[in-house]
């Protein structure tokens, strides 16, 4: 592998300059917000005496203590308590925060009681029935806030597809996005067995309005007495906890640097006291019983980026980039597209285009590649590398 002078000292200052690589785009630590859907007046889904807004809460504080325990991680609740906190309020939080990542955590709820599975949403849009019925149970919070029409202008919660009309800040951050939505739904299925429905796209309002990678999970649906009863049980949200937990570290690794460290569940650390409003629906659900969970063996397809013919490969060794964007649209590659930008590149990843600027082998030329790119107000930009043509992680280049 290819070794930077500066690197050859000691372990020590490989160490150092792994770390600073980690954080020299968002500040000395990476910082997650943590989102409880609901809250107070604003009850979620409630099937079968399970209550989500009193789950999310508690796999949020769960998740919140195990990443305090990590290193270089800074984390923000939007709510710690059983409070209600607007739509836009919550996206404010992790805007105002300077956040690296925000965490939206749910429970779902279907007709069908025999639904069940996980799922996680990005923001997009799309024409998806199921999806923008998701989407729409979570939007309708809004109607609950003062002068809602005024304050989410040209927005229908009926429809949550009238977001086409309102301009994406999330394309920007949409790889990333996916990228820790799929490490999450990985974990789900293959730490703990759980059925997955897949990484999805819905015109989810609380994520529009964040400025960073942003998702939002569904943790299962409460309207399978099955999956409800084990949302509801500590050891449920305990597993649950530590699965997310454990995919945002190996986001932040993959992406800013640094280690990954195990998360060890410690269950009377974990142990959250349950919120003493307790709320039973008026009418039983009659339904009949719901299937259990099934272990999906199956193990997830690893997609691997496609090289466009308008990337160049290096095939003597490690070259680091900047990636600027990611789109849904192809772009001609001229300076005009990107600010003004030359020695513009672009791989394609399922249906994404990730543009990159500049090439180099010296990681410190390559920093400045950041700065620049950033000057030019591509302010999310980070480091990417690339050996013999395929994407590698960053401490693997700088091994």
């Amino acid at each position: 592998m290819y070794i930077h002078k500066k690197f050859k000292r000691s372990f020590a200052l490989l160490a150092c300059i792994v770390s600073f690589a980690a954080f020299g785009q968002s500040g000395e630590k990476f910082k997650v917000v943590l989102d409880a859907g609901h809250g107070a007046k604003d009850f979620g889904a409630v099937k079968n005496n399970f209550v989500e807004k009193n789950i999310a809460l508690a796999v949020v504080l769960k998740v919140g203590r195990l990443l305090d325990k990590q290193p270089n991680v800074d984390v923000v609740f939007t709510r710690s308590t059983d409070v209600f906190i607007e739509l836009v309020e919550r996206a404010n939080i992790a805007n105002r925060a300077n956040a690296d990542l925000f965490v939206s955590v749910h429970c779902n709820s279907n007709p069908n009681s025999e639904a069940f599975g996980t799922e996680t949403y990005v923001m997009g849009l799309t024409k998806v029935k199921s999806n923008l019925e998701v989407a729409k149970n979570e939007n309708e919070v809004i109607t609950l806030e003062a002068d809602y029409k005024v304050k989410y202008a040209g927005y229908d919660p009926k429809s949550p597809e009238s977001l086409i009309g309102i301009t994406l800040i999330q394309e920007e951050h949409l790889d990333h996005s996916i990228a820790v939505a799929s490490k999450i739904q990985d974990n789900f299925t293959q730490q703990l067995s759980r059925k997955s429905r897949g990484v999805k796209q819905a015109p989810f309002m609380v994520l529009h309005k964040t400025s960073m990678p942003s998702i939002l999970i569904e943790m299962g649906f409460l309207s399978n007495k099955t999956e409800g009863q084990y949302l509801n049980s500590e050891e449920g949200q305990n597993e649950i906890a530590k699965a997310i937990a454990d995919a945002i570290m190996g986001y932040k690794k993959e992406y800013y640097g640094g280690t990954s460290v195990e998360n060890k569940i410690d269950k009377e650390a974990l142990r959250v006291e349950r919120p003493k409003e307790v709320v039973t629906p008026v009418k039983k659900d009659s339904a009949k019983a719901p299937v259990a969970k099934v272990p999906d063996t199956k193990k997830p397809e690893v997609k691997t980026p496609t090289v466009s013919t308008e990337t160049k490969n290096d095939s003597k060794g490690v070259i680091f980039k900047v990636q600027i964007s990611a789109s849904g649209t192809k772009l001609d590659l001229v300076p005009s597209n990107f600010k003004g930008l030359e020695n513009i590149s672009m791989i394609s990843e399922g249906n994404l285009y990730k543009y990159m600027y500049g090439e180099t082998s010296d990681y410190e030329k390559a920093k400045q590649l950041v700065q620049d790119a950033k000057a030019k107000g591509f302010t999310s930009s980070y480091l990417i590398a690339f050996k013999n043509g395929k994407k590698i992680s960053i401490q693997e280049a700088l091994k």
